[in-house]
C-alpha cells in the first residue's frame, strides 16, 4: 500500500460512525482498516470469528479506536438487524454504511437447484437491502449519510461460471439507483463501489493462475494489480463530504477491464 501520508484524509469521517458487513477479511479488511485509519468508530460483521477479532487487536495495537465486532450470518436477517439494532444503541445511529459482503462460489448454470439459487440470493442480494432499511431512520435522524453497496465487474464484463453470483451483483445497480432516488430527500446518499478483479488471498489462492494473470495483462488498462486498499479508498471518498453530491451512482475500480 502507498504510504500513509501520500494517500488523503478525509476530515468529515472523523468518529462518524460506520457499520460494514463482511469486513473480516479481503476486501472488508481494507474497508475496516481504512476507517479506523481516518478517525472513524467502525463496527463491521463477519463470520470469519478468528480473522475479525486479530484485525480489531492489530488495529488497537496500532493505536486506532478498537472496532466493534459482531459475528453474523448475513442469511438471518432478523440476526443481522438485531446486531445492527443494538451496536448502533451502543455507539450511536450509522452515519454510513458498506455493504460488502459476498461470496463468488463457482457454479455451472446446469448444475444450479432452487435451493441453491436461493442460498446464493441470501447472501449475495437479500441482506444488501435490509441492511440499507435498517439504517434509514437513524439516518434520517442524523440529517444524512452515505450508503456504498459493493458490486462487480463480473457481469459488465460477460463473466461466465457464476451466473447466479453475476445477477446479483447486476441487481445492486438497480438497488442503488432505486434507493438513491427514494432517501435522496433525506440527504442520505447511495453508490455503488464495484471491484475488478481484486487480488485478495482467497483471490490468489483459488482463481489467479498463469492463465488469469494472462487475462489480467491483455484486458486491463494499467499494468498493476488493483488491490483491495485500492478499492477501500473510492469507499472513504464516497463516505465522506467531498463526495456530498455523488449519489445514485457506480465506480468502478478496476484499472480500466469493463
Amino acid at each position: 500500500m502507498a504510504a500513509q501520508a501520500e494517500l488523503a484524509r478525509f476530515g468529515s469521517l472523523k468518529s462518524k460512525r460506520v457499520f460494514i458487513t463482511g469486513g473480516g477479511s479481503g476486501i472488508g479488511e481494507s474497508i475496516v482498516t481504512g476507517f479506523a485509519e481516518q478517525g472513524a468508530k467502525v463496527a463491521f460483521i463477519d463470520i470469519a470469528v478468528d480473522a475479525s477479532l486479530a484485525l480489531c487487536e492489530k488495529l488497537a495495537m496500532a493505536g486506532y479506536e478498537k472496532p466493534v465486532f459482531r459475528e453474523c450470518d448475513i442469511r438471518d436477517i432478523p440476526a443481522l438487524q438485531e446486531i445492527m439494532r443494538t451496536v448502533a444503541a451502543d455507539i450511536g445511529d450509522f452515519d454510513v454504511l458498506v455493504n460488502n459482503a459476498g461470496n463468488d462460489q463457482r457454479h455451472n448454470p446446469e448444475e444450479v437447484t432452487l435451493e441453491y439459487w436461493n442460498d446464493r440470493i441470501a447472501i449475495n442480494q437479500r441482506p444488501m437491502f435490509f441492511t440499507c432499511q435498517a439504517v434509514i431512520e437513524g439516518m434520517k435522524r442524523r440529517g444524512g449519510g452515505a450508503i456504498i453497496n459493493l458490486g462487480s465487474t463480473s457481469w459488465h464484463i460477460a463473466n461466465g461460471g457464476y451466473p447466479v453470483y453475476t445477477t446479483t451483483k447486476a441487481a445492486v445497480s438497480g438497488l442503488t439507483r432505486g434507493l438513491a432516488r427514494d432517501l435522496g430527500p433525506y440527504n442520505i446518499r447511495v453508490n455503488t463501489v464495484t471491484p475488478g478483479w481484486v487480488m485478495t488471498e482467497r483471490q490468489l489462492t483459488m482463481w489467479v493462475d498463469e492463465e488469469g494473470e494472462k487475462l489480467i495483462d491483455q484486458n486491463q488498462c494499467l499494468k498493476g494489480r488493483v488491490a483491495p486498499w485500492h478499492v477501500a479508498r473510492m469507499v472513504l471518498f464516497l463516505a465522506s463530504d467531498d463526495a456530498a453530491m455523488c449519489t445514485a451512482q457506480e465506480y468502478i475500480v478496476d484499472g480500466g477491464w469493463a
